[in-house]
């Protein structure tokens, strides 16, 4: 009975030290990694070599630990019987024993104080396990069930690629809002946010409209262009012929330094480079690549009847994950007035894309009612089938759209109004 006892506490010691090995080489931050490359030592060649194959180290600490635990059970049966025969003893008290007593001390001194103990001193455990482990993964039958193991593992993986699995950006919008921690900010749930929603963006929605475009006429004058390079400030400006709708060439900027100089005849449109156009409907991330590819910065977006629709810049694809990029010569425009908690002025002009994002909702019910509309104030004239006057309104769900101010010609203010929460 005593070697029993004995037998048991080896065990658990033994159990304790697989659990604590799994938790110290799979817990290594890269400063111990790096302190392991520098000792010359024989334990921490070993546990390097271990590393480089982690599925082996793995395997032989689970089916290790799994035999011994195995046994610590059988032992415990054994020596409980002798204790407690099962013909004089409560049916409860021997259940609680057997399952409750031994589950918990295995799981207590076997698992959960070795893991916590070695998540702190990995290093430490790492290179006092190493030999130990080195010569267990090549001892019979563990050896042999660890190959087993691991190979059955890879032909898993290689049937689970290639049957795949479809998720739509929508199951991981959901994804990642069910997994949201306290501890993860605001800024960094967007961040994911716009990494999922960054390969079904298309060009027109985030382009720079073409009634907003600072554009050059090929036919001005030095001066006059250098007057429109000073009152605006941007380091590429495109050029167009007869009207915008034409666009011929992008200026840059660093271009006309070296010609500053010169007087007002210099023919400045020699320096217009080749311009890259786009369809309104390429999506951001193909277009992203194609910038990477060419080494450009900015594209025209242009109709199906090749007219210039607006234009996109890299900054406009990357502000779509990392929010609005600013530097110290950006004149930060207010785009909306919070009035209160439930109701927003935007301007007409404003984006539907910068509208969900101030209002922070997901947009599926404007983009199931808009057609080819990309503004707030054009939503609601498609939707309308006219320009409504003040005061005229639609809603969008739980979304009132009320026409705050409008002419002929288009709807220059919208008041967006959100029901109060009961």
């Amino acid at each position: 009975m005593i070697y029993l006892i004995v037998i048991i506490i080896v065990l658990l010691c033994m159990s304790a030290l697989a659990s604590g090995s799994e938790s110290a080489f799979f817990s290594l931050s890269p400063t111990e990694k790096e302190a392991l490359r520098q000792d010359e030592s024989k334990s921490a060649q070993i546990a390097l070599e271990l590393l480089d194959d982690p599925k082996e180290i793995l395997a032989t600490l689970l089916i290790a630990n799994n035999f011994v635990n195995i046994g610590i059970v059988i032992i415990s049966t054994a020596l409980l019987n002798d204790f407690f025969p099962n013909t004089s003893t409560n049916p409860t008290i021997r259940f609680l024993i057997e399952v409750v007593g031994i589950t918990l001390t295995i799981l207590l001194f076997g698992e959960v104080v070795p893991k916590i103990y070695s998540t702190k001193n990995a290093l430490f455990m790492a290179r006092t396990m190493a030999h130990p482990i080195n010569i267990i993964r090549r001892l019979p039958p563990i050896s042999w069930l660890k190959w087993l193991l691991v190979n059955g593992t890879k032909i898993i993986q290689k049937r689970a690629r290639k049957h795949g699995i479809n998720i739509s950006s929508d199951e991981l919008e959901q994804a990642i809002a069910l997994t949201k921690e306290e501890h993860t900010s605001e800024e960094e749930h967007k961040i994911l946010e716009g990494i999922i929603r960054f390969g079904s963006t298309e060009c027109c929605q985030i382009m720079c409209p073409r009634l907003e475009i600072i554009a050059l006429k090929e036919t001005q004058s030095f001066a006059e262009v250098l007057k429109v390079i000073q009152e605006n400030g941007y380091s590429r400006v495109p050029v167009y012929k007869d009207s915008v709708d034409n666009v011929i060439g992008i200026l840059y900027i660093k271009d006309l330094l070296p010609h500053l100089d010169q007087s007002e005849g210099f023919e400045w449109n020699t320096l217009v480079r080749k311009p890259m156009f786009v369809p309104e409907n390429k999506k951001i991330d193909d277009l992203l690549k194609d910038f990477q590819k060419m080494k450009m910065h900015m594209a025209v977006v242009v109709d199906e009847y090749g007219g210039a629709s607006g234009i996109i810049t890299l900054d406009d694809i990357l502000e779509e994950i990392v929010g609005d990029i600013t530097d110290e010569y950006d004149v930060a425009d207010v785009v909306y007035t919070k009035i209160d908690d439930h109701t927003y002025l935007f301007e007409g002009r404003t984006s539907l894309v910068d509208f969900y994002k101030v209002m922070d909702i997901d947009g599926r019910e404007f983009d199931a009612m808009k057609g080819e509309s990309e503004t707030l104030g054009g939503f609601i004239v498609e939707n309308a089938e006219r320009i409504l006057r003040n005061n005229e309104f639609i809603t969008v769900g739980p979304i009132k759209l009320i026409v705050d101010s409008s002419d002929k010609r288009r709807i220059k203010l919208v008041k967006a109004i959100v029901p109060k929460e009961d």
